[in-house]
């Protein structure tokens, strides 16, 4: 049996359609950010759209995946049903990979206030 599911750092074509306001739209690839324990029992996956329009946000990634250049749209991430999956792409680098779970760190730490 072939294990289908999506995991950690797998890029993944997801159909995003409908969509509200400003998040991205369309059928795109889409990087893999929540966890193999999650992914193994849970129908919804976490993902964060990948685009070639580059932003100078703090929230994008830098990547390069087959063969074209783009980022990560970090501040884009969200809960999907499996079933908006159409196919595994590939994989990210195991050097984005790591940039992308810095910035997630850096997005939700929060900072330590003295208490009074």
């Amino acid at each position: 049996m072939v294990d289908d599911r999506p995991r950690l750092d797998e890029v993944w074509l997801v159909s995003l359609d409908p969509t509200q306001g400003s998040e991205i739209r369309k059928t795109r690839p889409c990087l893999v950010v929540s966890p193999d324990e999650l992914n193994r029992h849970l129908r919804t996956v976490v993902i964060a759209p990948m685009t070639t329009t580059e932003r100078p946000y703090p929230t994008r990634v830098r990547l390069a995946f087959q063969g074209k250049r783009g980022q990560v749209a970090l501040d884009q991430i969200r809960a999907v049903d499996q079933q908006r999956l159409v196919r595994k792409l590939g994989k990210v680098s195991s050097r984005t990979a790591q940039a992308v779970s810095t910035v997630l760190v850096e997005m939700f730490t929060r900072e330590q206030v003295a208490e009074p």
